[in-house]
């Protein structure tokens, strides 16, 4: 299966405002894209690549006054199956996690470990180590919270999403991520595309998407409390502990979003030859 990703948008700054942009695919969707990536500005200006801290690839420019836009693309090969399905994934022992797994379990900016704590171990210590037991935490989450685009704020932690019990798709990874953390289970937030592909087309304009990874069995395994189903299509831009650390534009300055347009299209290898 072949995925067209994109997205053409437009910011008003009224300074020179320094950006950085989170737009790239992740490193490891490199073996599968088969249209070299691109990233675009208008007006043109210097742009600076750099790696951060949790393995993302990052830009950062200088807006000048006025108008800026960011537009790219790109075509990714998928394997168009969903989701994997393992349930035989052990839950390990945080003495035997490796260490660079281990601030995934910790609190932070919208993941309040230390306060949703007890709440978690009441609601699922009784669930299945494991698989299972993740399971449940998006099963709960996904059955008790409603999204609503109206609920979304900036400042929103799982906290607030517990007790509101609405928000978007990065409100319920927040709180499955937190219960996760609680559990022992190492957890991390995730921002991508994610069109409608095998499932029916939603009735509202196509964003990025949010889920979230937990690590069992020696390797990351996806899952998402908003949808709550294995999906098709996925492709993955970056990873962090929330989405603090995954923003996909991060503007230092006064500024207006005045176009937001994302593209997830599967696409036909005669279509890809015309491009």
């Amino acid at each position: 299966m072949l995925i067209k990703v994109g997205y053409d948008i437009i910011y008003e700054v009224w300074t020179q405002t320094p950006m950085v942009l989170m737009l790239n695919l992740h490193p490891s969707r490199d073996s599968s894209v088969r249209k070299c990536e691109t990233f675009n500005t208008e007006p043109q200006v210097p742009v600076e690549n750099f790696t951060d801290i949790f393995g993302n690839r990052c830009v950062r420019i200088v807006a000048p006054p006025g108008h800026i836009r960011l537009f790219g693309e790109a075509i990714v090969e998928d394997s168009g199956k969903p989701d994997p399905v393992r349930l035989d994934a052990r839950q390990h022992f945080i003495d035997d996690l490796p260490p660079a797994t281990l601030h995934y379990l910790l609190g932070s900016r919208y993941c309040e470990v230390e306060k949703l704590s007890e709440t978690a171990w009441q609601l699922f210590g009784n669930t299945p180590l494991g698989w299972n037991r993740v399971q449940a935490i998006c099963d709960w989450v996904h059955n008790h919270i409603t999204f609503d685009y109206l609920a979304a704020r900036e400042d929103k932690t799982a906290c607030d999403v517990f007790k509101e019990q609405r928000g978007v798709c990065r409100d319920f990874m927040h709180l499955a991520v937190t219960f996760c953390r609680c559990m022992g289970i190492p957890a991390r937030y995730v921002t991508g595309y994610l069109g409608d592909i095998g499932v029916p087309v939603a009735p509202y304009p196509m964003d990025f998407s949010a889920w979230f990874e937990v690590f069992l069995g020696g390797e990351w395994h996806t899952f998402d409390a908003r949808h709550n189903a294995r999906r098709i299509g996925r492709v993955l831009m970056a990873t962090g502990r929330d989405a603090t650390d995954v923003a996909l534009t991060t503007t230092f300055g006064k500024h207006a979003l005045r176009k937001f347009h994302v593209i997830t299209d599967e696409v036909s290898a005669e279509q890809l030859e015309k491009i």
